[in-house]
């Protein structure tokens, strides 16, 4: 591939290496030049271009990318986006956890820097439609004996390793003094856990913390034919000379490892009793949060061999302990042809939130104007739109806002710390998201003009697949709101701290910014100030004529 500056009048076919801005528009990096680009770079005075031409052999920087994602995600448990941009995403068609070998995607992006693939961890927990990896190609093009190489290094690369239903029970033991809620407790998690994984929890015996008493338990439940008992004790295992793995090898059990590099997690242990699997819970597992037991039996209920060695190697990333909450999952929807049939599903979010402490005393959002709060107004535009859904976010004056906005069919959520600044309003209306959000409108309270229509024009422009992730709005080349933004940008936010919005995004992948031109100013009006409010609603009775 030829890659550097080529005199305008020589670039017909060759492709844009960066973006350009002229008048009419924007001529995108990677657009192929055609004699009309050319004429219109020509009246600019421009001379050259910085551009790319493909070579024999070399093959364009999608169809490579395609070509290796077929071979790494063969699998009936993947599906594939679509090319664009030297990218395919690969999205889980099942529930369970992703599977590979790591020596082998090494290999692969050993190759050559021209081509990579992403992963999440592997033996990571995923969601059907979950984005599992990505293959991006990083110039326009790859040589044919280096994509042959990584065809053969990458061949099957990836699966996802379904769970599959398991008979499961759990064993809670008692000493005197224990509190009976306790018991009750660990009943529902454990129960929780497993439904998660696609398995009931079939019995939950209670004995004494006592050899005897927990080996009768243990046989028995072997003699039944269930394939996994957890043993959930009254005192915890710190020994393997300890109550609970002393009665698993009472009843001719096999202790396969106790302990494990994993905060929660530290005091758990693994054994083997006949077919079925044994597994000593830490006392912490009475809590929901994510624990290093939930690690091992997440891969027993996958299949997915467990070995001593394996849990010695869950150090890394092995600190729990610290993790606030488990993170919104980096997925984000697969193109309509890969997921679902019909439009993907966008919810609108309006941060309704703010003080308004530039306007004074007065609340800018219950402003009246053609006899409706601002508020109001701006929430009837959307719900015009084709959004799936909407939510507002209250904080500032909730009570007032929340009665402004009583008859419109729209999710309410309050910020209590809406004083901290719009991230915080952010954060808590993602949260309230639903689960198949595929992305999300954010809107300003503040956009009494802004239209159905022109918010239907974004949602038309969105297509992750064809790297347009996020869609801006413009006018006369101004970047407005409100901004759509693909899921896979959520966790991302989540991130962002102080009176800052989602438009620090954009810097950080400008490559995804997709800018969709509107014919009026509606998306640039910012009302800010009494002075600003007081212009506005005049030039609204202005335009009704009074």
């Amino acid at each position: 591939m030829k890659f550097g500056k080529i005199l305008i009048s020589e670039a017909e076919g060759a492709l844009l290496a960066h973006s350009l801005r002229i008048d009419g528009g924007v001529l995108k990096k990677g657009r192929p030049l055609t004699a009309d680009d050319i004429a219109r770079l020509g009246e600019t005075g421009m001379e050259h271009v910085v551009a790319a031409r493909l070579e024999t052999g070399d093959i364009g920087e999608d169809e490579a990318a395609r070509q290796i994602a077929e071979a790494a995600a063969s699998d009936a448990s993947l599906r594939l986006g679509t090319a664009g941009t030297g990218r395919v995403n690969i999205f889980a068609a099942k529930q369970g956890l992703l599977d590979y070998d790591l020596a082998s995607l090494d290999a692969v992006n050993r190759i050559d820097e021209a081509v990579t693939i992403a992963t999440l961890p592997v033996h990571g927990e995923v969601a059907p439609g979950q984005m599992v990896a990505t293959i991006k190609i990083i110039p326009y093009a790859v040589a044919g004996d280096v994509l042959a190489r990584c065809l053969v290094a990458g061949r099957d690369l990836l699966r996802i390793a379904a769970y599959a239903p398991k008979r499961v029970a759990l064993v809670q033991t008692t000493l005197p003094g224990f509190r009976k809620p306790l018991l009750e407790k660990g009943r529902t998690v454990t129960a929780a856990r497993l439904a998660a994984l696609g398995s009931p929890l079939e019995a939950a015996p209670r004995c004494e913390h006592t050899e005897d008493e927990i080996s009768r338990n243990l046989l028995r439940l072997r003699d039944d034919g269930f394939d996994i008992a957890l043993v959930l004790g009254a005192s915890a295992i710190t020994d393997r000379r300890d109550v609970i793995p002393a009665a698993i090898e009472a009843a001719g059990g096999r202790i396969e490892q106790l302990g494990m590099p994993v905060d929660p997690g530290n005091l758990t242990l693994l054994a083997r009793l006949g077919r079925m699997w044994v597994l000593g819970l830490p006392g912490s597992a009475r809590s929901p949060r994510l624990h290093g037991s939930d690690w091992i039996l997440q891969r027993l209920v996958a299949d997915i061999p467990v070995t001593a060695a394996n849990i010695r190697a869950m150090g890394a990333g092995g600190l729990l302990k610290e993790i606030p909450g488990r993170p919104m999952p980096r997925a984000e929807a697969s193109p309509i042809a890969v997921s679902k049939p019909g439009r993907p599903r966008i919810e609108a979010l309006i941060l309704a939130a703010g003080q308004s402490r530039r306007m004074g005393r007065r609340n800018k959002l219950l402003a009246e104007i053609d006899g409706r709060p601002m508020i109001a107004r701006t929430v009837d535009s959307v719900l015009e739109s084709r959004v799936s859904a909407a939510t507002v976010v209250l904080g500032h004056e909730a009570a007032e806002v929340r009665a402004a906005l009583a008859d419109f069919d729209v999710a309410l959520v309050e910020n209590p710390d809406y004083a901290d600044g719009l991230s915080t309003s952010l954060r808590r209306g993602l949260a309230a998201l639903s689960d198949g959000t595929e992305a999300a409108l954010v809107c300003l309270g503040d956009m009494p003009r802004i239209s159905g229509a022109a918010l239907n024009q974004l949602i038309e422009a969105f297509d992750p697949a064809a790297g347009r992730g996020i869609c801006v709005p413009t006018h006369d080349g101004k970047r407005g709101n409100p901004v759509l933004l693909a899921r896979r940008y959520f966790s991302e936010i989540q991130e962002i701290s102080g009176d800052v919005g989602a438009r620090q995004l954009l810097g950080a992948y400008a490559g995804d910014v997709h800018e969709v031109e509107m014919a009026d100013d509606a998306v640039l009006i910012d009302i800010d100030t009494p002075d600003a409010l007081e212009r506005f609603i005049g030039g609204a009775a202005r335009k009704d004529g009074r």
